[in-house]
């Protein structure tokens, strides 16, 4: 497995919520990496699991 890390704008339902926020994980692919981190933001900031959260920025491999 690989460490991810991003830093970048949240969008929740197509609006910006977060101007920059900063997560890692460790994931077997960059999508599972945007999933694992998208999940991070969620429990962090009390959103629901079912809330559409995407990451736009670039994801970084370390």
């Amino acid at each position: 497995m690989d460490q991810y890390t991003y830093d970048g704008p949240v969008m929740e339902f197509n609006r910006c919520i977060s101007d920059r926020w900063k997560g890692t994980t460790y994931a077997v692919s960059e999508k599972k990496a945007r999933n694992n981190l998208a999940y991070q933001f969620k429990i962090n900031h009390n959103r629901l699991t079912s809330a559409k959260i995407s990451l736009p920025g670039k994801l970084i491999r370390n």
